[in-house]
């Protein structure tokens, strides 16, 4: 995932976030119950936290490149997908089978914050100041 790719991922992402957190405040709350609502706020959540931190590894990668901080932000990009996606459809459709998709998605994100980590312990000098 390229830097560009970082950020067209996190744009779509964002707007995304927004408009389906508006849907579910004007729209989806007078609909559903107080579990779907949960897994919504839930999703969205996440999403926003994993998009900004893809928007910031995509910055990172205009630095310096780091194969690390790219597999990082493939693994939160697809944990978004896979974690708030299924939360999303879980409760619209109430499909079962979702419920296995979820850890899925965590996993992934709790795989992309250690290849992130791993990517920063190895960086071999400090980020130049700027003044």
């Amino acid at each position: 995932m390229s830097s560009r790719a970082m950020f067209i991922f996190a744009a779509i992402s964002g707007f995304v976030l927004v408009a389906f957190g508006a849907f579910g405040a004007h729209v989806l709350s007078k609909s559903l119950g107080p579990s779907e609502m949960a897994w919504i706020h839930t999703g969205l959540e996440y999403q926003a936290y994993h998009t900004l931190a893809v928007m910031g590894l995509g910055a990172a990668m205009l630095r310096r490149a780091n194969i690390w901080f790219y597999w990082s932000s493939a693994a939160m990009a697809l944990g978004t997908i896979l974690f708030s996606g299924s939360l999303y459809c879980l409760a619209l459709s109430h499909l079962q089978f979702l419920v296995f998709v979820t850890p899925v998605g965590g996993l992934c994100f709790l795989t992309g914050w250690i290849l992130m980590l791993i990517g920063a312990l190895r960086l071999k000098t400090k980020a130049e100041r700027y003044e």
